[in-house]
């Protein structure tokens, strides 16, 4: 994208623990100047009068035309999934890059570039997904591509064809401390949830309401408290996703005081739905709201906000993964799947940012403007390895940044979707913002809820182990 001189005038901008009107003046890509009354050459002016002006969002946990274990591609290109993420204020994406057992990471990791080269129109870095871990992926592979700019790694602790056993778990852990990786880990006890969902399904009790009962929180519990121990052992930072109980919460609370160095998140659906979802009428409809972990209760969306904002957890991203409400996605298995059988994940590049405002302006929650940019760009900029270039307003980072419409009303629906799972998991609910536009290292990507962008402007981001966490 050809840079430009841009200069905005007048926003509310959130920058360096600070909100106050002024100006910014981004110069080759960059943010060069803030302050009131600027008046630098422009070859853009945009007034951001009565709007809200922050740094645009980093969702560092979306799945992105991606192979799923149930053997499933989601709905999603590297064009339809960005799009979306740029229309709901995010500027930078970290998807996965899929291992499986016999795969070769570099080809794996190879092969994404090609998908998000082609499609992306935000910019990107990548987890590796390790399911397979064999000595020459660990020694050889690993290290190579960690070297090469490659600094996140996930694992899996359950799914038959992700989980790896703890050996492993501590190979990759030594090994990501050596050649300077973060790992983020999807931590839930495989046996408890494999004995459930075995129960459940043989007691007739199929339907997907069952689904949450199929992953006990003690399972949660279980693998938080391993990952934690091991953490420590390893003197290996990880971060734990999608936090999703208040028993789930309390171990990270406790991780913590005993002083282990290791991160938490939280997602958009843990903190706004709750499990009574999958209870419909119609009883397939439920399928909609079926991911891993489950959606839970009321009391535990209730506590997880308290953990935010006490910071126990340090931020939220969206578990992006979508799959079609269809034959193609979660009705692969027929028009009457058991919960078993309906593909795990919900859509939420799109909704991650204007739902978590809404409650933020609306004093829904204890959070503030500047606790939201913090929990959704700063902090995954911080954690993986891409601050100060992305997620904060100052002199010398990129010019990603969203201006946000904070006086409307909205209601949410299925006709705003352009992700490929062509539903909204949100729908009816009402907010007050939405971006009014969105800009990429100085270049307009959304303007007016218009895609302004062409698919594979978004460029990839080399990272390396963060020195700021």
């Amino acid at each position: 994208m050809p840079s430009q001189r841009l200069l905005i005038k007048n926003g509310t901008v959130a920058y360096s623990n600070n909100i106050q009107k002024m100006d910014i003046f981004i110069l080759d890509d960059k943010i060069s100047k803030m302050g009131r009354d600027l008046s630098e050459e422009a070859d853009k002016i945009i007034d951001a009068t009565d709007k809200l002006v922050l740094p645009g969002g980093v969702d560092s946990h979306c799945h992105i035309e991606q192979k799923s274990a149930s053997g499933l591609i989601n709905s999603d290109t590297f064009h339809s999934a960005t799009s979306a993420a740029a229309l709901g204020g995010n500027t930078t994406v970290i998807p996965f890059a899929a291992q499986y057992a016999g795969d070769s990471l570099i080809e794996v990791v190879n092969n994404y570039h090609g998908l998000a080269n082609r499609g992306s129109i935000v910019d990107y870095s990548m987890h590796m997904i390790i399911a397979g871990p064999s000595d020459d992926v660990i020694t050889i592979e690993l290290p190579k591509l960690i070297l090469e700019g490659h600094s996140s790694i996930k694992i899996f602790m359950t799914y038959d064809r992700l989980k790896i056993d703890d050996t492993n778990i501590l190979k990759i852990l030594n090994q990501a401390r050596i050649s300077g990786a973060m790992v983020s880990v999807h931590a839930e006890n495989h046996e408890m949830i494999t004995n459930k969902v075995k129960e459940l399904i043989e007691g007739g009790f199929d339907s997907p309401k069952y689904h949450t009962d199929s992953h006990p929180v003690e399972g949660e519990v279980d693998a938080f408290r391993r990952i934690i121990k091991m953490s420590d052992e390893t003197k290996q930072p990880v971060m734990i996703f999608h936090v999703s109980s208040e028993q789930g919460l309390k171990e990270i609370e406790a991780g913590k005081k005993r002083g282990v160095k290791f991160f938490a998140e939280t997602c958009t659906q843990y903190l706004t739905l709750n499990s009574h979802l999958l209870d419909q009428e119609k009883i397939n409809d439920g399928a909609k709201w079926i991911c891993s972990p489950p959606i839970r209760s009321p009391s535990d969306s209730k506590a997880l906000w308290i953990g935010l904002e006490d910071n126990t957890l340090d931020l939220v991203t969206s578990d992006h993964a979508p799959y079609s409400f269809d034959s193609n996605g979660k009705f692969f298995k027929g028009d009457n799947p058991n919960f078993k059988e309906i593909p795990n994940g919900m859509p939420g590049l799109q909704w991650r940012l204007p739902i978590l405002l809404d409650k933020v302006i609306n004093k829904n929650c204890d959070l503030d403007i500047l606790d939201f940019v913090r929990i959704t760009s700063t902090m995954p900029a911080k954690v993986y390895g891409l601050y100060p270039s992305k997620g904060e307003i100052k002199i010398g980072s990129d010019a990603d940044i969203t201006i946000w419409d904070t006086k409307l009303n909205i209601t949410l629906s299925d006709n705003m979707v352009v992700d490929g799972s062509k539903y909204n998991p949100y729908s009816g609910m009402n907010i007050c913002c939405w971006p009014n536009e969105v800009i990429l290292r100085g270049n307009t990507i959304v303007k007016d809820n218009l895609i302004k962008s062409k698919p594979g402007s978004g460029k990839f981001l080399s990272t390396k182990l963060s020195e700021y966490i």
